[in-house]
């Protein structure tokens, strides 16, 4: 994260008094024996930011200072004050197994990918498993091919298995193949995909069905696990995340939970429990909105289709893989409206995006809290537009993706790019967008996505009448986080009453990040 020219300093009342304590008030006042803590004001900033001892924003800009103005614990910053920036789609456990694993992301070659496989075999425990995500052949240079001898060649004998970039294909070495029952006699499950040599024998990728290695990779310890998470929260805190929306698996709500419990949570984390978690949750009579402020349950995340570099985007027309049947789809929406939890749906082709958007419309306002997700929407159908709002569902929307996926997307979109990654339509359509990175899969930094949905579309010629404005984009990444969770009456605004969430921003740089009031991170 960049730093600013300063630092965030307090007043002469240091950092505040712990609640019940006797406090000095701050700006040379008599004692004070008065147990609630004083309010907090953020000048230096603009605006300047009044919060009281519950977190709450009081007031805003001149009023903030004269109301602070002898009364409150003074912490001077600097930049642009904006609502605390949200992430309404990443994946907390894939960001832990990034940092766990082997790191392709950055591998420029095939030979460079089996280079770091091999030096991970030297240094693993004899026979172990060797795991890692990020690989992503179309920025190979020498143009290689994944396949399963090239592992075997790296780490013989040893199963080995990369998740891609996109975390829709993996590349496995044969042991893995074998010990995951991936055969030649195998047929292909229905929705996924096994890439065979000429002979019928699997090549190593296996596209949309990462289930068939379940149970099969050791999982780390509770506390290795815990500790890489409280890491990667951090960090995503320091680039001036305030809350994160995550979809992920029982073992993050888990960690989250104990963190929870330490004090150790340093932003706001809304978790999407996984599709086949669905009838558990609803055993437990988990709704959406159980939890507190900090952490808290939303809905269930399914897959209708796969994606656009992995080539299983389902499109109108035929093509692509369909991972959710529209009987099975059906069902999955009522059982999540029967227990109170909202879909969230990954759907990336128009083909996708259109049978979601079709079942989302029978189910409309099936419950008070009724609030549907589409995640992603980067290829919509114009015909599907009045569906989004017949459907009362969120466009959840990553628009670092634009950047990173224009190229594959003209080679087999085509013409149907003028209505993808379509932010400035929808926002025009009445279609409320929430933005969010998809990280791993693209960087975390928000002010990287505030640049694709704004500038970048201009200064790359590419569909410009699709970007947003800065204050559109600002919108999608504050209120519309808040909205996509039901939150929009607590998160996303400056207003009082509103929790004191802040994102710090000083030429083009993130200084600060405020979570209820209190800094989390100073530059």
């Amino acid at each position: 994260m960049g730093k600013g020219s300063g630092t965030p300093r307090l007043s002469a009342a240091g950092g505040g008094p712990k609640p019940g304590a006797p406090t000095r008030r701050p700006q040379n006042g008599p004692v004070s024996w008065d147990h609630t803590p004083p309010p907090t004001l953020f000048t230096g900033c603009h605006p300047a930011v009044l919060a009281d001892c519950r977190g709450r924003v009081v007031a805003v800009d001149e009023d903030a200072l004269e109301r602070g103005r002898g009364s409150a614990v003074v912490v001077e910053v600097e930049g642009r004050a904006w609502p605390g920036l949200g992430d309404a789609h990443l994946h907390l456990h894939e960001l832990v197994g990034l940092r766990l694993g082997l790191d392709l992301r950055s591998a420029r070659s095939l030979e460079e990918a089996i280079q770091t496989v091999r030096a991970a075999g030297r240094s693993a425990p004899e026979g172990g498993w060797i795991t890692g995500t990020g690989w992503n052949e179309r920025n190979w240079t020498d143009h290689g091919v994944p396949t399963r001898q090239a592992l075997d060649e790296a780490a013989p004998g040893r199963p080995v298995l990369l998740s891609s970039h996109d975390e829709h294909t993996v590349w496995a070495s044969s042991r893995a193949l074998e010990m995951a029952g991936i055969t030649a006699e195998l047929p292909d499950p229905a929705d996924g995909i096994v890439e065979r040599d000429p002979d019928g024998v699997p090549n190593g990728l296996v596209r949309e069905c990462l289930r068939l290695f379940a149970g099969l990779v050791p999982a780390p310890g509770r506390d290795q696990y815990e500790q890489t998470l409280a890491e990667v929260l951090l960090e995503l805190a320091r680039l001036g995340l305030c809350s994160v929306h995550t979809m992920d698996p029982p073992e993050t709500l888990f960690a989250l939970q104990r963190l929870r419990e330490r004090g150790r949570l340093p932003l706001r984390v809304v978790v999407n429990l996984p599709a086949d978690q669905l009838d558990s949750a609803a055993e437990l009579g988990l709704r959406g909105g159980w939890g507190d402020p900090l952490l808290r349950v939303f809905g269930v995340k399914a897959f209708l289709d796969g994606s656009l570099g992995s080539g299983t985007a389902e499109m109108l027309g035929g093509g692509g893989v369909a991972r959710l049947s529209d009987a099975a789809l059906d069902d999955l929406i009522r059982r999540c409206s029967a227990a109170e939890l909202n879909p969230c749906l990954h759907a990336i082709g128009d083909g996708a995006v259109h049978r979601a958007l079709v079942a989302l419309e029978r189910h409309a306002g099936a419950w008070p809290g009724w609030r549907p997700r589409i995640e992603h929407a980067q290829l919509v159908d114009p015909d599907d537009l009045p569906r989004f709002l017949r459907a009362g569902a969120v466009a959840s929307m990553q628009p670092a993706h634009a950047p990173s996926d224009r190229r594959v997307a003209d080679e087999r979109w085509g013409d149907r790019t003028a209505h993808a990654y379509a932010w400035s339509w929808l926002a025009a359509a009445g279609v409320p967008l929430a933005f969010g990175s998809d990280a791993p899969v693209e960087s975390p930094d928000p002010l990287l996505g505030l640049a694709a949905a704004t500038s970048w579309r201009r200064t790359a010629s590419w569909h410009p009448e699709l970007a947003l404005t800065e204050d559109q984009a600002l919108a999608a990444y504050t209120a519309g986080v808040a909205y996509a969770a039901g939150l929009e009456g607590e998160q996303g605004r400056l207003l009082p009453g509103y929790r004191c969430d802040l994102t710090l921003v000083k030429d083009g740089r993130v200084v600060g990040t405020v979570i209820d009031g209190q800094l989390v991170d100073g530059g």
